[in-house]
């Protein structure tokens, strides 16, 4: 009998590996997780086969934290369920929503944390980024360096000169020589930093690490430990032994540090033009990012050692450590580090930090300088475009904190509207431009733009994704039936959007203007300029009677799909995405002990701020665009396309290029069909009703090149999604039809009204 139980749990472990291998893979790639997720999977399976009352797991139920489990009885269910599920690890439960609301239909994927995580469970680089440079640790390899010769270059040299001036005059002053001496030190520790530390001359501490050199182990006394009624485990003790260690004799007793003469001109002739030269080096080296090390390394100078006596800061070179890490003021080994990109303040990535000033300079600019006398209006057109991108960034930062802190109806409201604000406020400003203009030429922008953000959402950003994915796994898998679900909102959002404009070439008046008609002569060819589909003047009544209502019930049927396909993902049919969630050591997540970046409060102050900034900004954009339409030598259909529609989007793309290159293939897809399914469903029917409220001249009518690139687009995509793999080739055949439509746009002729 055992044998029998015995060979049906080999039985069923070995379908179940059989069925995993052809699942999604995990995109965490920690060695424990997946360890720790497979036995949770197989106590799942295994649970729900009767005939196998006791599998033996090292996880048991209260230890897994599920996030809609689904285990059925039935032998195909079971292993057709086993083959999509999905298991993540989530360090808490506000991460656990939030890693779950990336794979629900309608929410933004957002890959960035939302909790602040300890530094103790960081990789050592990691860690090396939020180091405070003030440890001499061991380092290995040599210190000369592109990096560290960059940094001679930009920052060492002028530095270094700066401090024997300031020496000079400290010395000049006769009651500063003791600092003018301290400035001749730190000037040739500038010039070259790496291999020195600034130490304080009057202690020296020191943290042992795990190595104790010269120690034995000793057992603890009994009665040491019958202090507690409990029975502990006794543990040895370390008795480390003696050693000898240098004392330095201390110095003679210095006159208290407020009470010096040498001190008031320090601090009002030296200190200030070195805080200037600091706080220069600082803004530098903070704005290149990779250079961060730089910064840390000045703001310590200015903030502790140039506020200390001289006397105790002293100039060493560095000698390895024997086990141990020797603490110091300063020390820095390297001053270029590329993987900076990853470096957040209060959970805000750098890049969005250092971009943060440039929204503030572009609405002075762009509301002070009227006349365009200091700025041109190309220059604040461009300035103003790039602004977007911060506050798209601090947008999706609020959508996914306010989503993880709350239950998945709010999290769908929050998605719904703040989730296309970012290209709402552009599309409704530029419609609002042109109205104010009378220029047809805004309304064909927005189409432009409109249709550009369904291109790059259904082929650039899957392609570039698998291209970029496929370069470090050489297959991904994803689960194909969650893509369904997205492939058919897509085909429904893509032929509800262009219904108006097939209606209109089979009723509509095909109207040409300058034809060059011969009686005398037939021979010659009819030639006809400028045919278009006319309904708003020459055919009314077909626009009045059949057209704008075709147009509204578009409107509401398309924000109801989306409803639907809320309801069905979230509500009635979640097990198709069948996620299983849990920490590192199969325990239960909760949020005991979890610090979100942002509250609930902030997070909403936070998205009304940037909304309103994002207004303005889109104001300026639109207001300076006339001069690039009338009188730039590219399509206006190519500026819409691309600059207009996808730089708005660049947060998304490197959110879907992160994700593949954790081989979560599956989010990177869904960040391009989520965003092109919003534009459909739920951007365009607001345009519309806000034409009818405002009229703004916008109509649902599109352009015969938009309409096919659009129908052609989201047919190839549906294709390439149909096996649930990706490569790299794939990715490059959609980045190639992207490209060849860029050019298609490119060299087509203005459209009507431009």
């Amino acid at each position: 009998m055992a044998h029998t139980k015995h060979t049906m749990s080999t039985d069923v472990e070995s379908r179940r590996r059989r069925s995993t291998e052809s699942s999604e893979p995990l995109w965490d790639h920690d060695p424990k997780g997946r360890r720790c997720s497979s036995q949770c999977d197989r106590l799942c399976v295994a649970g729900a086969y009767l005939e196998i009352p006791d599998t033996p797991s090292p996880c048991t139920s209260q230890y897994c934290g599920h996030y809609t489990p689904k285990c059925l009885s039935a032998h195909n269910d079971v292993w057709q369920e086993a083959s999509i599920r999905t298991t993540i690890r989530a360090e808490n439960e506000f991460e656990a929503h939030k890693l779950a609301n990336n794979y629900k239909f309608g929410f933004r994927k957002w890959k960035s944390h939302v909790t602040e995580r300890p530094i103790e469970d960081r990789s050592d680089v990691v860690k090396e980024l939020y180091s405070e440079l003030n440890y001499i640790k061991h380092h290995s390899g040599s210190l000369i360096t592109a990096g560290n010769v960059i940094y001679v270059l930009l920052f060492g040299w002028w530095i270094s000169i700066f401090y024997f001036l300031v020496s000079l005059l400290m010395f000049c002053t006769i009651a500063g020589i003791p600092y003018g001496k301290l400035c001749l030190q730190l000037s040739g520790y500038f010039l070259w930093p790496f291999g020195k530390a600034l130490q304080k001359s009057s202690s020296l501490l020191r943290k042992c690490c795990v190595k104790f050199p010269h120690c034995e182990a000793i057992p603890e006394e009994v009665d040491e430990v019958k202090e507690s009624s409990e029975v502990k485990e006794s543990t040895p003790l370390l008795r480390c032994a003696p050693t000898e260690i240098p004392v330095t004799t201390p110095p003679p007793k210095q006159t208290r540090y407020w009470c010096r003469m040498s001190t008031y001109v320090w601090l009002v002739l030296g200190y200030p033009l070195l805080a200037v030269v600091h706080f220069l080096a600082i803004f530098l080296s903070w704005m290149m990012v990779f250079t961060i090390p730089v910064s840390k390394m000045n703001v310590r100078t200015l903030s502790i050692i140039l506020l200390m006596p001289p006397e105790e800061v002293k100039v060493r070179t560095v000698k390895k450590p024997q086990g141990c890490e020797t603490r110091v003021l300063l020390c820095c080994y390297r001053a270029f580090n590329w993987y900076y990109y990853k470096y957040t303040v209060d959970g805000i990535n750098v890049f969005a930090v250092n971009l943060l000033p440039l929204v503030i300079f572009t609405l002075v600019i762009g509301y002070v300088d009227r006349d365009n006398y200091y700025v041109s209006s190309e220059a604040k057109f461009a300035i103003a475009l790039s602004s977007i991108i911060p506050l798209s960034y601090y947008i999706g930062m609020g959508i996914a904190s306010i989503s993880a802190q709350s239950n998945f109806a709010v999290g769908a409201v929050v998605n719904a509207t703040f989730g296309s604000i970012t290209e709402m406020a552009f599309y409704i400003t530029a419609l609002l431009q042109g109205h104010r203009a009378g220029n047809k030429c805004y309304a064909e922008i927005v189409k432009s733009a409109l249709t550009g953000t369904l291109l790059g959402c259904i082929l650039f950003i899957p392609g570039i994704c698998m291209i970029i994915g496929g370069c470090k796994h050489s297959e991904q898998r994803f689960n194909s039936r969650s893509a369904g679900v997205s492939s058919a909102l897509l085909f429904i959002s893509v032929g509800g959007v262009f219904t108006p404009t097939l209606f209109s070439k089979a009723y509509g008046n095909f109207i040409c203007e300058g034809c060059n008609i011969s009686l005398s002569n037939t021979t010659k060819p009819f030639i006809c300029n400028n045919c278009h589909y006319d309904l708003s003047e020459n055919n009314r009544p077909l626009f009045l009677s059949h057209i704008e209502p075709l147009v509204y019930t578009i409107s509401v049927l398309l924000p109801a799909a989306y409803l639907i396909g809320l309801i069905f993902t979230l509500k009635t049919h979640s097990h198709i995405y069948d996620l299983h969630i849990s920490d590192a050591h199969c325990h239960v997540i909760s949020d005991h002990g979890a610090v979100v970046h942002w509250s609930r409060a902030r997070a909403l102050v936070v998205l009304i701020l940037a909304t309103v900034l994002m207004a303005a900004c889109a104001d300026l954009s639109t207001e300076h665009i006339k001069p690039i339409i009338s009188n730039s030598s590219v399509s206006q259909y190519f500026i819409g396309v691309t600059i207009l529609a996808m730089v708005p989007e660049l947060p998304e793309i490197v959110n879907g290029i992160q994700f593949a290159l954790q081989n979560n293939i599956s989010l990177s897809l869904e960040v391009g069909s989520c965003i092109a399914v919003q534009v459909c469903m739920l951007q365009i029917p607001l345009l519309i009703f806000f034409n009818a409220f405002y009229d703004v001249g916008f109509v649902l009518i599109f352009s015969d090149l938009h309409l096919w690139a659009s129908i052609f687009s989201v047919i190839l995509v549906n294709y390439i999604f149909m096996d649930g793999k990706s490569d790299y080739f794939q990715g490059t055949a959609l980045v190639v039809v992207y490209l060849i439509l860029l050019a298609l746009y490119f060299f087509a002729p203005a459209p009507l009204g431009c």
